[in-house]
């Protein structure tokens, strides 16, 4: 019997949205990069400027498996939109690569939108995570060290994208989403990866 995916995954500990970096792989996805071109760019031209080769080939593997969930149109608009088109296409492959990113921002952020309450609170994220643990079992398998990661990741995300106006205020902030990546999604049927985004504007 085939085991059944899990619903949630860590993976997000990996990285925020690392425009400067997507940027770069993004290039490599456009030319259709063999494994020899990925290896010799990620280890050896060190083109995401790590100093540490196992934290760029982290980096590049998380990056890489994000847009690799999304149409090669929104890789075009990444490598040659604004900082705003690309920021928001990024946030749109996260989503779509960590459900528990979606979620948080359709559960515990939509309810702050809907409320006016002016911030988030950091204990708000164990206590999601808590609620994700009946939906998704393993969640309870991770570690202290890994879920409190996960937290920083996710708010640290929220706040490159404009949502949150810094990871230590956690104060709320309007985002319109572009009519660029708004039409992008809706043609796509990305309706959940939209519904997240256009929380701030129910």
């Amino acid at each position: 019997m085939k085991e059944a995916k899990p619903h949630y995954n860590a993976e997000i500990t990996a990285g925020s949205l690392l425009l400067k970096e997507s940027r770069a792989i993004v290039q490599l996805l456009l030319q259709d990069a063999d494994a020899k071109m990925w290896q010799r760019a990620i280890a050896v031209d060190n083109v995401l400027q790590k100093t540490s080769p196992a934290t760029a080939k982290r980096m590049a593997t998380l990056i890489k498996k994000r847009l690799e969930l999304m149409p090669r149109e929104l890789w075009g608009m990444i490598a040659d939109g604004t900082t705003e088109v690309a920021t928001q296409c990024l946030l749109a492959a996260a989503i779509k690569h960590s459900r528990l990113l979606g979620d948080f921002m359709q559960q515990v952020l939509r309810r702050h939108y809907r409320a006016f309450t002016p911030k988030l609170e950091t204990r708000e994220w164990e206590a999601y995570l808590v609620e994700c643990a009946h939906i998704d079992p393993a969640v309870v398998t991770w570690s202290a060290i890994t879920r409190k990661k996960m937290g920083q990741v996710v708010y640290r995300i929220l706040s490159e994208a404009g949502y949150l106006d810094g990871t230590r205020s956690l104060k709320l902030q309007p985002v319109l989403v572009t009519t660029e990546v708004s039409k992008f999604l809706y043609t796509h049927n990305e309706n959940y990866i939209l519904k997240c985004m256009e929380i701030t504007h129910e």
